[in-house]
């Protein structure tokens, strides 16, 4: 509906040579971090932020912004008609909109001729009620399932935080956000939060702008509010913490997640006409509405809603609270997101007395992209089996056999293992009938299945297997099939998910079986080709394509056909190891092991806590302020003549039970409420010391560094440990290609060598020859060809000579080809580095060691941080240079990094850099007695000019032309 609209306003908004936000949107696409759903719906963000100036849609629809002038006189209209449509904005861009185009025919026909006949009505109150009578900014974004609704909210508060710090009092830009979670997932809190605080807003950011605003964010998760035990007196915990932070002088940076269900939405109904009836019955209800009103309260209020169903009961009672806290001047934007932009009924609107308008898509819909559409660019490509008169175990075993099959030995590129879910219906089924028959029936390892559901009176689960279904998507997890029963419908984000089963009427409620068949779609490996597996009986596929058909506007068929013809061509691969006779590489490797002793058996809490408020001076800063006069002369400009001392600086509100939930809260769940308060008078003391009264109460001593005394606080608490570490010097021996894992892969523009020479590489290996005499007499081949046959010439030209990469196959290729899809640079490098003079001219020779999985040779990383090695992760360098020996052992290998500039400040990586640039370097000097590596960083925003010559340096002064014992080969 208005979506097209605004994606052509937006798009030649962001194509104009005055766009402001150009280096922006050409920042995030080079990063290349975010899909591009994403990346397009941020873009609408910033069209609608800044060119559309961040109103409601009903506005900026009335003012005609969406429309291109129209020359009245072409049409057929009424002079009374003309007349107002010149004069009336409003009355034109709801003439325009109703004569857009639904294929053949106008979007709506009817009220196009009454207007264009000039029939009464009140064209502003019909373009309000097409936008549900809003008064504030109100945007719904519609992305896929496994499309990253997630990641697209942080990217915007990310956005919003970055254009208000710069520009603090424009409207437009929130400075506090609420992300509301799906309604009634519990569960999907903590999961929605981590996602959040996960984002790297360099991805959309550049630094240090990036880092800057991470740091100024704050999350609060707001669970449901629970009663102390034994009491029927309502404790708002929730509207104590929101009170506290609004407190704070103009706050900045504080992000809500919600459940809205449990909290928002708490006590709360709807009346006959839709009006909200908010309970006031009893103290819950009274501390619920206090938990609302202070939310309404917080300052330049951003709101993210994720899962907007928009004709939900609970979606409508959320309007009537967000419309009330609009009410309150402070909310900037509200945001919805939501897997499909259509209704399930038609919204129905009374245009005049003979006009009734009808929309079947989300009115305030400003971005959709279709499942289709993320299916065939970036999700999972599913096939969707249809099958019927086959009673469930069997469904169920035939399902597990070809997940077994297709997925049983697929290892993702951050270490996880598929995953398939079998969606159970009870509890009793899964425990008595899908278990016992997986495990006896199909002998699949009891270690390869996790069953999680919410137990009952006689199965109950274990915290256990809380903690292995929350790390199923962590390399940590073995487990390859997960049973659920009413588990994993929405809000599961689990991107390992390759496979679902739905085996019978009633194994996932029928509003949610498009959700439960889509958990699977999740891609895992950026960019590379992933396909998945859905098993269902007749009944779940007749509801999902109907479903499908209904918010997707597409169908079991068409998804299917998209696996079977979008999945892109597949290209074997071919190991020449053997034919280079490519020795694993020796190194050594620094190994560091960790072990903790307990110093002591009795923490002496109460002791060290006293010693703590003896020594608070130490954690204070002592501060003074010198008045004095300008003097007027160079040499002392400025005469002091008094000092004061500041003895206390008055910061935020504090409360004795707020700040003990804080220490708690901060230890990670190593400590509680309980176990601090029974240390209340010396923890009461300590409270003292580091607060100040003011006004009747008491406020933060800022002068006190307040975490490092809640830090230590937290310490006192603990027994005295002694981390050990023990390092050594180990040697390792690393294949450069494990054959076991050279698979096929998906053709590419980046793929090298092509395919022609890869051919003529391997047609050469089975000659035994080298490139240059196979070159010579193929041209000796044709000259008697030709001689014989002068008549033939244009049919058979003469052979093209052989490319740069066919004549260097004896120094490089160790698999054909190498695959550089997710970057440019390290394929253009190789490219050049073969040209080189300075490689060519001594013999050396290169290999790709980029493709995660396929290498031994992996640097563990480690940094020292006060004494002590810490591991920061394993380096795996893209390329490397060998020099043999006369043995034709590898004698010297040259590390070569190519970064682009965007990943080159990554923190991570330059810790690993450093180790390698330092220590690796050292200890395997130190151990072969020689230089035996060497490191050489290459960045892609350098000239290619600068890249080769020092490639061509570092060759010079590491390479020597003939080392001890080295023979030209």
């Amino acid at each position: 509906m208005i979506y097209q609209l605004i994606q052509a306003k937006k798009n030649k908004w962001m194509q104009s040579g005055d766009c402001p936000v150009m280096g922006l949107r050409a920042y995030i696409r080079q990063c290349g971090q975010l899909w591009d759903d994403q990346i397009e719906a941020i873009e609408t963000y910033l069209f609608l932020k800044i060119a559309a100036g961040n109103q409601p849609l009903a506005q900026i629809f009335a003012d005609g912004f969406f429309f291109d002038p129209i020359d009245l006189n072409t049409l057929r209209l009424s002079v009374a008609a003309r007349e107002l449509l010149e004069t009336n904005t409003a009355a034109r861009s709801l003439y325009q909109f109703a004569r857009s185009k639904n294929n053949d025919n106008s979007l709506l026909p009817e009220l196009e001729k009454e207007i264009a006949e000039n029939k009464p009505m009140d064209y502003r109150q019909i373009i309000d009620a097409i936008f549900y009578n809003v008064s504030y900014p109100d945007y719904l974004f519609s992305l896929p399932m496994g499309g990253g609704k997630t990641f697209l909210i942080a990217a915007l508060i990310y956005l919003d935080l970055y254009f208000a710090r710069n520009e603090p009092d424009n409207p437009a830009f929130a400075h506090n956000f609420i992300v509301l979670v799906p309604s009634g997932l519990k569960s999907s809190i903590l999961p929605s939060l981590k996602d959040i605080e996960r984002f790297d807003p360099s991805w959309v950011l550049p630094e240090p702008a990036a880092g800057e605003i991470k740091r100024m964010l704050r999350f609060e998760v707001l669970d449901q509010p629970k009663s102390a035990k034994k009491s029927n007196r309502a404790r708002n915990p929730n509207a104590q913490k929101v009170n506290t932070l609004l407190s704070q002088p103009a706050p900045m940076g504080l992000v809500f997640v919600v459940n809205a269900e449990k909290v928002i939405l708490d006590r709360v109904e709807l009346g006959a006409q839709m009006e909200l009836i908010v309970k006031t019955d009893d103290e819950r209800a009274r501390a619920a509405n206090e938990l609302r009103h202070l939310m309404g309260k917080l300052p330049n209020l951003g709101i993210h809603i994720d899962e907007v169903h928009h004709a939900t009961r609970d979606d409508i009672k959320l309007r009537q609270v967000v419309n009330q806290w609009a009410s309150e001047g402070t909310v900037r934007t509200v945001m919805g997101f939501s897997g499909t932009p259509y209704l399930s009924a038609p919204e129905k609107i009374a245009a005049t007395e003979n006009v009734l308008l009808q929309f079947k898509q989300i009115a305030n819909t400003v971005y959709y992209y279709p499942l289709v559409r993320g299916i065939a660019r970036f999700l999972k490509k599913p096939k969707i089996q249809n099958v019927s008169n086959l009673p469930p175990l069997e469904i169920i075993r035939r399902g597990v056999q070809e997940f077994y099959q297709l997925y049983g030995n697929i290892i993702y590129q951050n270490g996880t293992c598929a995953k398939l879910a079998v969606y159970c219906g009870t509890i009793g089924r899964l425990e008595e009938e899908i278990y016992p028959f997986l495990v006896n029936e199909l002998s699949i390892n009891p270690a390869d299945i996790l069953k999680f559901h919410k137990g009952n009176a006689r199965y109950k689960i274990s915290r256990h297997r809380e903690t292995e279904f929350a790390s199923l998507d962590l390399p940590i997890s073995k487990k390859k099939i997960i049973l659920l029963v009413q588990i994993g419908k929405e809000g599961w984000n689990c991107r390992s998910l390759t496979g679902v089963i739905l085996a019978q009427r009633g194994d996932s409620p029928t509003n949610m079986v498009l959700q439960t068949s889509c958990r699977c779609l999740r891609q895992v490996d950026k960019g590379a080709p992933e396909t998945a597996l859905i098993w269902l009986n007749s009944d779940n596929a007749k509801i999902l394509d109907k479903q499908l058909a209904a918010e997707q506007r597409t169908s079991i068929a068409e998804i299917n056909a998209l696996g079977a013809h979008g999945a892109p061509a597949m290209v074997e691969r071919h190991s020449r190891m053997e034919k280079l006779r490519l020795p694993p590489i020796d190194y050594y490797q620094l190994r560091v092991e960790y072990e903790t002793i307990v110093a002591e058996t009795n923490p002496r809490t109460e002791a060290r806590l006293r010693e703590l408020a003896d020594r608070l001076d130490d954690f204070k800063t002592h501060a003074a302020i010198q008045t004095g006069a300008l003097t007027g002369t160079t040499n002392a400009p400025i005469a002091f003549d008094r000092t004061t001392i500041v003895e206390t600086l008055a910061g935020e509100a504090a409360r004795f039970d707020f700040w003990l939930a804080d220490i708690a809260r901060e230890s990670f769940g190593m400590l509680t409420f309980s176990q601090l308060s029974a240390y209340s008078d010396t923890l009461g003391k300590i409270f003292a010391a580091v607060t100040v009264a003011q006004n009747g109460a008491r406020v933060f001593d800022e002068l006190y560094d307040q975490p490092r005394v809640r830090s230590q606080i937290r310490v006192a608490f603990c027994a005295h440990r002694d981390l050990h570490t023990r390092q050594e010097v180990i040697p390792q021996k690393a294949e450069l290609l494990v054959a076991s894992k050279l698979d096929a892969v998906a053709r590419n523009d980046k793929l090298y060598p092509a395919d022609s020479d890869v051919k003529a590489i391997l047609e050469i290996d089975q000659t035994g020859i080298a490139p240059q005499e196979y070159e010579e007499k193929a041209r000796l081949a044709h000259e008697k060809f030709m001689a014989e046959n002068p008549t033939l010439g244009l049919m058979f030209p003469k052979p093209p000579p052989l490319s740069r990469a066919v004549k260097s196959k004896d120094s490089t290729f160790h698999y054909l080809p190498y695959d550089f899809h997710q970057s440019g640079f390290e394929k253009s490098f190789i490219e050049e580095c073969l040209k080189l003079e300075a490689f060519q001219d001594q013999p050396l020779e290169i290999y790709y060691n980029g493709e995660r999985g396929l290498t031994e040779f992996e640097i563990e990383c480690y940094a020292k941080t006060n004494g002590f090695w810490s591991r920061v992760g394993k380096y795996t360098t893209d390329f490397l240079i060998l020099q043999r020996d006369a043995a034709r052992q590898i004698h010297k290998v040259l590390l070569v990094e190519t970064k682009g500039a965007g990943y080159a400040n990554d923190p991570k990586f330059i810790k690993r850099k450093n180790f390698v640039e330092t220590e690796f370097l050292r200890l395997n000097r130190d151990k072969f007695g020689y230089d035996r590596f060497e490191f050489l960083f290459l960045r892609d925003d350098e000239p290619v000019e600068k890249n080769l010559t020092r490639l061509a340096e570092k060759i010079a002064t590491f390479f020597t032309a003939d080392p001890k014992g080295f023979q030209n080969l």
